[in-house]
């Protein structure tokens, strides 16, 4: 049994595009309206993204071909394999949607990774969230709390490590043993006062957990 977790955040942080960006700029251009609502918090992230995603209107094979063209950091599948042979479980942990995030995962040969996330589905020509409000991890806000998920992930782990890149990401930075941040995460945890190693891709993860030891 593994003794130690990395959990990643998914847009932006494993992919370099948030996915509703992908739906906004190839389907929906009313929603960078939508998107300066949200960012004025005139709405709630779930509420966003569950229109965004709505608002795709094609067949479900034309949005899993859209959803391969998501584009990733490169270095994590060899990154995920690194921290898995050196005797970690690795996890993705999403406010946006475990139906994207299961595919690219496919798409790219990607075994053994659980998901956190809201619940996705495709239906008459697009995606849509299922959010459960009695979810032991469920958010108002967010869909998914990931600062309850993290917890939880500690009862089971000595060490759990967190990546990630926006907001959502600083609640559960603040329970992690470890975070490592990009872009606007790293201002918004250094303004809070929560520890964090500033890095700019999974190649720094890396090399700053064989730099601990902990990978080889």
């Amino acid at each position: 049994m593994a003794t130690w977790a990395f959990v990643s955040d998914f847009d932006g942080t494993i992919s370099k595009k948030d996915f509703y960006w992908l739906v906004i700029e190839n389907y929906y251009p009313e929603g960078r309206a939508l998107y300066k609502d949200w960012k004025d918090e005139k709405i709630k992230d779930i509420d966003f993204l569950s229109k965004v995603f709505k608002s795709i209107n094609k067949d479900e094979a034309q949005i899993i071909e859209d959803i391969k063209t998501l584009p990733i950091d490169s270095h994590v599948p060899s990154f995920i394999k690194t921290v898995q042979q050196n005797g970690g479980d690795f996890y993705i942990l999403s406010a946006g949607t475990d139906y994207y995030i299961n595919h690219l995962l496919t798409h790219y040969g990607i075994e053994d990774v659980p998901v956190f996330s809201n619940k996705g589905y495709y239906e008459e020509n697009n995606v849509h969230l299922s959010i459960d409000s009695t979810h032991k991890h469920y958010s108002a806000r967010y869909g998914i709390d990931k600062s309850l998920v993290i917890k939880e992930l500690k009862e089971r782990y000595d060490e759990v490590y967190f990546a990630g890149d926006s907001e959502p990401d600083s609640h559960g930075a603040k329970e992690a043993d470890l975070t490592f941040a990009k872009d606007v995460l790293q201002h918004i945890l250094k303004n809070s006062g929560t520890p964090y190693i500033p890095v700019e891709s999974f190649e720094d993860i890396e090399a700053d957990l064989k730099s601990k030891g902990r990978l080889k």
